[in-house]
């Protein structure tokens, strides 16, 4: 029998058209995943929607790489076939969730008939149950649509699309070979998704926009401090205002470098307690108001949690509340209020805070070794650095160095410190060279130790593949740095297979005018790479591909003190 609801649309197009037309709409031009006979079909719709196929070599790199491109681009997709393809995927989006990165993780089912059978299908757990791994994906993600019904397709997808972008998390989204295509109202599309934050209550917002600026007026020597959820949920600009117009001195935490503009006068440096730039910790941690934006108080973000600032003297800004000192107001969302600030805000009278440099240290500038340090190293990569440059660090020893780098004006910088899964750099560069390349973002350079680069080492192949030419420097010091400081220094455990990196592009299937490789095992030799134009250009179309060689005991200094506090953690633990 005919269905009078589908004969009655009068532009029918099919689910999957609707769902890549949407993300389309959205900012997505490249899809990430791998092919699996659930969702071949769907595939089909990608190029015709005016979308990229990536083709990964792996379900969990391809959702470090949704990771990377929704970084720069704002919102990412990724396709992944039912049971054996999703679950690969979640450990990325399951850091996707962690981070606030917003990942449109779209899964090919099974027919709706077979679910409703509970046939023993392939990649099922033969037991009839196909909601299993949907009910995994409800705790790392903020919308579930599961399209076994037409008529309900297009609210789902919208619906999921819309929570992705305004939590700024993933979103699973289920698609049935059958459901591929159904009709659907394609008028629907006519309309764009609205995905504007809802305004603040005008009472409430007013309200606490004055209690701000009472503490705020009354304050001697204040700070701010970015934090991660600022870039996240989309409040840079009002920061960015709030900053300039105050001229408070501003200082980043880990999570948050790249969000605030540190060629500003203002700003300060990294703080994170005893991990912090020098000078900064004795200056955030006498001041007497603390404010806030977008704090992520983890772990690793506050080195080992050596904060020393107290909630009475703190304001913080989040994307569901504002908290002044003990008192909470939910549901004002911080943007409103920052603007009104900033527009209300009268002069203030400041002591200034410390003036971060890319300077090198003294003791490594006298020394005559010739060893390429942490020390050393990081400040350095500073003044190499240029303006709109993405720079992707791994959890280890490049999470912590670039504390020490202070970056030009517009640097986007890409790190796990959260999350912290080994091997996301990798997997992450090739996500977020791909979307520079979408926005014409001239370089994209990835920071990443041995011991992580041998867990994604295939997406060097997936970058070629695409034509991307990221600088890639593998920190060659011979294992898990920041594992040999926790536990086990010289324990074989920490130790990995030294590779013939260089020999890799080739091994890929890279053609000899596609990428260039390097091995510094030297200051001089890396002073001599940066001077070289063709290796620096953001115009080469060559992948870069460079061995950095440091010891295998070093590590930044910053890394030393989380990884203490981590040990003594433990210690307590387990007396």
């Amino acid at each position: 029998m005919a269905d009078l609801r589908t004969q009655e649309i009068k532009n029918p197009i099919d689910v999957a058209e609707y769902l890549f037309k949407r993300l389309h709409e959205v900012g997505v031009r490249s899809v990430h995943g791998l092919p699996g006979d659930y969702n071949l079909v769907a595939l089909d719709y990608i190029r015709p929607a005016g979308l990229h196929w990536v083709g990964n070599c792996n379900e969990l790199n391809a959702g470090y790489a949704s990771d990377g491109y929704a970084r720069v681009k704002g919102i990412s997709a990724m396709v992944t076939t039912f049971g054996v393809g999703e679950l690969s995927a979640v450990n990325a989006i399951a850091g996707a969730y962690s981070e606030y990165v917003p990942i449109v993780h779209i899964v090919g089912y099974p027919t709706t008939a077979a679910q409703k059978n509970g046939l023993l299908l392939h990649h099922t757990l033969g037991n009839g149950d196909f909601n299993v791994f949907s009910k995994m994906s409800t705790q790392i993600s903020c919308a579930v649509s599961l399209l076994n019904h037409q008529h309900e397709a297009a609210t789902l997808i919208d619906n999921a699309i819309r929570e992705c972008i305004l939590q700024s998390r993933p979103v699973y989204i289920a698609l049935p070979t059958d459901m591929v295509q159904k009709k659907i109202d394609g008028d629907r599309l006519k309309t764009p998704l609205d995905i504007t934050y809802p305004e603040n209550d005008p009472e409430k917002e007013d309200y606490v926009v004055d209690v701000v600026l009472k503490y705020l007026q009354a304050a001697r020597n204040p700070v701010i401090l970015v934090d991660a959820c600022a870039i996240r949920h989309r409040a840079l600009k009002e920061t960015h205002d709030f900053i300039v117009k105050s001229g408070i001195p501003v200082f980043v935490a880990p999570m948050g470098k790249g969000a605030v503009n540190e060629t500003l006068p203002n700003y300060g440096g990294v703080y994170a307690g005893d991990g912090s730039n020098k000078g900064v910790r004795e200056r955030v941690e006498s001041a007497d108001l603390v404010i806030t934006i977008g704090a992520i108080k983890s772990d690793f973000n506050t080195a080992g949690f050596t904060y020393r600032v107290s909630q009475l003297n703190t304001i913080d800004f989040h994307s569901y509340a504002v908290k002044v000192r003990y008192s909470e107001y939910p549901g004002v969302r911080m943007n409103g209020v920052l603007k009104k600030v900033t527009q209300k805000l009268g002069k203030l009278s400041i002591q200034q805070g410390p003036k971060p440099d890319n300077e090198i240290p003294n003791d490594e500038i006298k020394s005559p070794e010739p060893t390429i340090t942490q020390a050393w190293f990081w400040p350095r990569l500073g003044q190499w650095l240029q303006p709109k440059d993405i720079v992707i660090t791994e959890t280890g020893t490049a999470n912590f160095g670039i504390w020490e780098t202070r970056f030009p004006d517009d640097v986007i910088a890409i790190s796990q410190v959260l999350w912290g899964s080994i091997g996301y750099a990798t997997g992450s560069c090739q996500g977020a060279a791909l979307a520079a390349k979408e926005m014409g973002i001239k370089r994209t350079i990835l920071f990443t130790g041995d011991g992580s680069f041998q867990l994604t080492a295939q997406e060097v192949s997936t970058m070629l593949r695409n034509k991307l030419n990221p600088i890639i420097f593998i920190i060659c010091n011979n294992g898990y740095t920041i594992e040999r400081f926790i536990h086990g220094m010289e324990d074989p455990y920490n130790d990995v297979q030294e590779w013939k990196y260089k020999d890799l592009p080739a091994a890929f299937g890279a053609s000899k005018d596609q990428y260039q490789t390097y091995r510094v095992e030297s200051k001089q030799q890396v002073e001599e790479l940066f001077l070289d134009k063709e290796f620096s250009s953001g115009e080469t179309q060559k992948l870069r591909f460079v061995e950095l060689v440091m010891p295998w005991d070093d590590a930044p200094a910053a890394l030393k003190t989380t990884a203490e506090a981590a040990a003594r953690r433990n210690a307590e633990a387990s007396d």
